[in-house]
């Protein structure tokens, strides 16, 4: 069929391409231009979505992944579901290592998508058998036919982001972007569309989000990897307790940590005030923002872009629930339960 018509073959010709969007209302006090890359528009509702099929396919053209074999992957569960996504239309076994921090929505669309999911202790280092890198490594090695993607130390996660989203970004803005936002986690997102900024505008400013709880911004900034920064948190997909390759630490200019009470109200703020319905790591990133621009980093000639990587519905059971945020200790004086109604007990 004619795509001209918006007919599609697949959903996977629906990955890219996602909106940019003014965001008019939680950032009127701010100086500068502020617009989401909003990465839920993708099929799978995440930016992980273009590289699942980035790495997929370049698997298979280099004759690595063949007919009925089996993809393997470590994942807080977006990427996960778009691998399973992806495997579903190309014939491939899928089998997903998660970790216990992720949601049980995020685990229930894994398995509605057909994929084998191991779920791992979250709180374990990272190369405690048990832990959900471990727990991959294991099963590739077990399996025949079977390849393992290797999200955080695979240099196609930047690729992938460096042939779309930094090109989709750059178009998008008429090549006006001045600062990029966005969280880091593997890295492969912010250092992909880092390269290619960089190489069309070297004085783009890259921000890249971290939580309190991981090492990235530390080894940002002293290239030590220190154990000490190390703590259990809340935030999914967002920060490490390891050193990602898929991270180009030299393409990012500074790192933000926020913490995990606050980027939980900034979700339910962006769906409250924007419309645009986010998951725990889009709400990290607006939290960051919030941050910059408390401490001024932005000019009212700035054009700043934040990367909303992720979407709602896989949170329906943590920020979004009233339940969840109250066993958390989030609804203090600062932070009251005035974003939902309220039911009659």
């Amino acid at each position: 069929m004619d795509q001209n018509n918006n007919v599609f073959d697949n959903v996977l010709q629906l990955i890219g391409n996602t909106p940019l969007i003014r965001l008019n209302h939680i950032t009127s006090n701010f100086k500068g231009q502020y617009f989401a890359k909003v990465e839920g528009f993708n099929p799978g509702h995440s930016a992980k979505d273009r590289i699942a099929l980035h790495i997929i396919e370049e698997a298979e053209r280099r004759g690595i992944l063949k007919p009925g074999d089996t993809i393997i992957e470590t994942t807080s569960g977006n990427t996960g579901f778009s691998i399973a996504m992806v495997s579903i239309l190309k014939g491939y076994t899928c089998i997903l290592a998660v970790s216990s921090k992720s949601s049980p929505d995020k685990i229930d669309m894994l398995k509605a998508m057909g994929a084998e999911v191991y779920v791992c202790p979250a709180h374990v280092p990272a190369d405690d058998p048990r832990s959900y890198y471990e727990v991959a490594k294991r099963l590739h090695t077990e399996i025949e036919g079977s390849i393992y993607i290797n999200q955080y130390f695979n240099d196609l996660n930047i690729d992938a982001h460096y042939k779309t989203t930094g090109p989709e970004i750059w178009s998008q803005t008429n090549g006006k972007v001045t600062h990029i936002v966005a969280c880091s986690g593997t890295g492969g997102t912010i250092s992909g569309i880092s390269r290619f900024l960089k190489e069309q505008n070297p004085d783009v400013k890259v921000i890249g989000v971290d939580a309190y709880g991981s090492v990235l911004k530390k080894y940002h900034e002293t290239r030590e990897f220190d154990e000490k920064e190390i703590y259990p948190y809340r935030i999914e997909g967002l920060g490490k307790n390891l050193i990602p390759t898929a991270t180009d630490f030299d393409s990012i200019d500074k790192f933000v940590k926020v913490n995990d009470e606050d980027s939980a109200h900034s979700a339910r703020e962006i769906s409250n005030k924007e419309g645009i319905f986010v998951g725990y790591t889009s709400g990290a990133a607006f939290q960051a923002l919030k941050q910059l621009s408390e401490d001024k980093e932005f000019g009212e000639e700035d054009v700043v872009v934040v990367v909303f990587p992720d979407h709602g519905s896989r949170y329906m059971s943590k920020v979004y629930s009233d339940e969840w945020m109250e066993k958390q200790g989030f609804f203090d004086a600062i932070h009251e339960n005035s974003e939902t109604v309220g039911y009659i007990k």
